[in-house]
């Protein structure tokens, strides 16, 4: 079993870019287990990660077209439709937001904590 601080991270990279669909010919061969079980290991954090954000988004949309409009809104009339709960809701949701609601949200209320 090989020294887990000799993992290079260039090869850690090059797995990774793999894993994420980069040309398998990119893999170096000489590889080891702990370098592979590294780039897995990275892959799934980010992966996780991702569907997360995604999630969250999701979430924040459902919130911010509270009904259907004629035209399309705006950020100001999307935020002049939302009930105050929704809008606390979206503060925990800050970061998932899209940059034109974020942009609407910090001018009506600030920018939350934490964030």
């Amino acid at each position: 079993m090989s020294d887990p601080q000799q993992v290079r991270p260039e090869v850690v990279e090059a797995i990774l870019a793999v894993l994420k669909g980069a040309d398998p010919a990119g893999l170096p061969a000489s590889a080891t287990r702990e370098e592979k079980a590294v780039a897995k290991d990275q892959y799934l954090s980010e992966f996780l990660a991702e569907r997360g954000k995604r999630d969250r988004q999701a979430q924040a949309w459902e919130l911010l077209l509270t009904r259907s409009y004629d035209e399309p809104p705006t950020w100001q009339r999307l935020f002049d439709d939302l009930s105050a709960d929704v809008v606390d809701e979206l503060g925990t949701l800050y970061d998932a937001l899209p940059e034109g609601a974020q942009q609407e949200y910090a001018r009506r209320y600030g920018v939350p904590s934490g964030v």
